[in-house]
This record gives structure tokens, C-alpha cells and sequence, in this order.
């Protein structure tokens, strides 16, 4: 690992902001009224964006090594992405607040600052300790998962580094993953599926399942593409904000083609079917309705037009909602007219067009 932070003026720069994050955390363990409060306001401070004056300090361009911001290229530039660094490097800076979150341990955002901090700490340093190493293990994950929760409900990819790091150079890589316990290491895969459709990996999605770590149930829950689609599912019935929904309806088609148990196959297809009826207890918008329909459709072709009159009767006993599908459907009618009128058009005038320029 090539040290990015060699100059003085950027040492001293992250030695600031160490101690700072030193001197809140001290704050937080002696005011237990505003523990909370404190916490929050660093976790929010570490994921804030680099902006360009901390940029010119932070990156090094005539240096030889790889600057942060070479190294990340998919997302903004966070405080979060140039400390991980910073403390797998700087002992003397890593200990004391590492210490400092361990007392906060059960506090709320203490899981998350440990997350962002010392996500790349954990699987460069060696431990003995198997309780302390599970135990940090453990926090990472559930820091983590809040994390991208928050990506999720905000609909932003702040800590997509984060989770590229733990895609790519940990779950893929069984050098690190090997590092912590089997446990942790099971729990680590079961959060990469839950979001790796969310932050754009689904390209990775083959290298994943054949990095799956052994699991204790497998006999019930099935293989590595049975695991991930479980997963994928049960976050569809959480998800609450309809960008991310869509998004999720659209990447799922990457799913095609999998082999999967009848049970693991029912559950997918019952979850997308529940999205493309109105009404309780998903209410989706028709946007949602629409591209679950063509996921589903992609998905499970067998059947296609029975579910089609299913749903269209399931419509019926909505009467309120027959006037906006009798609107969408004139619309929807005029727009593909329009679209017709103007191939036909075009193509006409490039009939026209060839003959002239021969």
C-alpha cells in the first residue's frame, strides 16, 4: 500500500483533524446529555465532502503515490475516505480514538464513525484477540448497513467508497475477508447483496456468488444465488423511497438466468407481483407498478398473460382509480401515434433523401 500522505503540510493537516475528532469523542464519553448529539455532529463532519481548499492540502499531485482522489473514482471525495487511510498508516493517531469509540460502543453513531474510520484499519492489522476481532467485525457491519441506509433514504451514494471497498477489496479478495471470523465474514455477504444493486455493482454480481462464504444452514437456504436473491427480496419490501424502488426494479433484470430453488423463486415472484397491483399494503405508484410488471415479466416469462388479467381484474376493484388509468391510457395512446407518425416521417424523408445524393 503506497502512503499518499507524505508531505508535511498534509500530515499536519490530518493530524488536525485527528485531534479534533479526538477532543469531540473525550466530549461525548464526559456529557452523557449531549453524547448523542455529539456523536451525530462527527459522524456528520467525517462524511462531509472534501471541499476544494481541504482538496489542494489533502491531495498531492506531484506526489508519487496514489492521491485519494485518484483512487476514488466513482462519488465525491469524503473526510471518511482520506482518515481510513490516514489511520491504517498513523498508529500513534488510530489508538487513542479507536479507544475512545470502544468506551462509546453501545451509543448510537458510534457504529457508524468506526465504519468510516477504520473499514480499511480492520483488514490491514493483524489481532489476536478473536473477541475483540469479532467484535470489531460486528461493529463494522452494523455501521456499515446504517450507513448505506442512510444512502438509501437520502437517495445520494455518499459512502459508495465504502461499499466498493468491501465489494471489491474484501469479499472478492479472500486474503482480507479471511481476516475476520466466519461469522462476521457471512454477515459481511449478506449486507454486500442487500446493496450491491443500490450502488451500481450488479457487473460484479458473478465474482460475488462464487466468493460466498460457507454457511451452516445452506441445506435450507439454498446456494449463493438463492442467498442473494433472499436478500435482494426482503430489501424490496423495506424499501420506502420510489427512486431507489425504481432503481432497484430496473437493475433486478441482471438476475435472469440465475438458477434458483422453486421456494426462492416463488418468494422473488410474489414480491415483485405484490408491486404491480394499486392499493394496500404496498400502495405503489404507477411507476413502481409499471416497472415491477416488466421485471417481472423478464423475469418469470412463464405466465405472463394470466398475470396481466389478474392484475387488470385486481383493477377493477379499485373504481376511484379508473379515471387516471383510462387518462393514462389515451395518453399513453396519442404518445405512441405521435411516436409512429414521426418514424414514418423520418423514414420517408430519408427515401427521399438517398435518391437526391445517388
Amino acid at each position: 500500500m503506497s502512503e499518499p500522505h507524505s508531505s508535511p503540510r498534509t500530515s499536519a493537516y490530518l493530524d488536525a483533524l485527528s485531534q479534533a475528532i479526538h477532543k469531540k469523542l473525550q466530549r461525548a464519553l464526559a456529557n452523557s446529555s449531549q453524547r448523542r448529539n455529539l456523536l451525530q455532529e462527527l459522524f456528520a463532519d467525517i462524511a462531509l465532502e472534501v471541499d476544494d481548499r481541504a482538496k489542494d492540502v489533502i491531495v498531492n499531485k506531484e506526489e508519487d503515490g496514489i492521491s485519494p482522489a485518484e483512487d476514488i473514482n466513482d462519488g465525491p471525495l469524503c473526510f471518511y475516505d482520506v482518515l481510513a487511510d490516514y489511520f491504517v498508516l498513523v498508529s500513534e493517531s488510530r489508538k487513542p480514538i479507536l479507544d475512545w469509540i470502544v468506551q462509546l460502543w453501545s451509543q448510537s453513531f458510534a457504529s457508524h464513525i468506526f465504519a468510516l474510520l477504520f473499514h480499511k484499519w480492520l483488514f490491514e492489522v493483524h489481532l489476536d484477540n478473536p473477541e475483540v476481532l469479532l467484535r470489531y467485525s460486528s461493529a463494522l457491519v452494523q455501521g456499515a448497513t446504517n450507513v448505506f441506509w442512510i444512502d438509501i433514504q437520502t437517495n445520494t451514494r455518499r459512502f459508495q467508497s465504502l461499499f466498493r471497498y468491501l465489494l471489491e477489496d474484501v469479499a472478492l479478495d479472500h486474503t482480507r475477508l479471511n481476516k475476520i471470523p466466519f461469522q462476521a465474514q457471512r454477515d459481511t455477504y449478506l449486507m454486500l447483496s442487500r446493496f450491491i444493486l443500490f450502488y451500481n455493482k450488479a457487473d460484479k454480481i458473478d465474482g460475488f456468488l462464487k466468493q460466498c462464504p460457507a454457511f451452516p444452514t445452506a441445506f435450507l437456504v439454498g446456494g449463493p444465488a438463492d442467498i442473494l436473491v433472499t436478500e435482494l427480496t426482503d430489501q424490496l419490501q423495506k424499501l420506502k423511497v420510489e427512486p431507489v424502488l425504481l432503481h432497484y426494479l430496473s437493475e433486478i433484470k441482471i438476475l435472469q438466468g440465475l438458477e434458483l430453488r422453486m421456494t426462492t423463486s416463488t418468494r422473488l415472484k410474489t414480491c415483485l407481483y405484490s408491486f404491480t397491483s394499486p392499493g394496500g399494503p404496498m400502495y405503489p405508484t404507477r411507476a413502481v407498478r409499471h416497472a415491477a410488471r416488466e421485471s417481472l415479466d423478464l423475469l418469470f416469462p412463464v405466465g405472463r398473460y394470466p398475470r396481466h388479467l389478474i392484475s387488470l381484474f385486481f383493477r377493477l376493484l379499485y373504481p376511484w382509480y379508473w379515471p387516471s388509468s383510462c387518462w393514462n391510457f389515451v395518453v399513453s395512446c396519442i404518445q405512441a401515434i405521435f411516436y409512429s407518425v414521426l418514424g414514418f416521417i423520418f423514414s420517408t424523408r430519408n427515401k427521399i433523401a438517398k435518391p437526391k445524393s445517388q
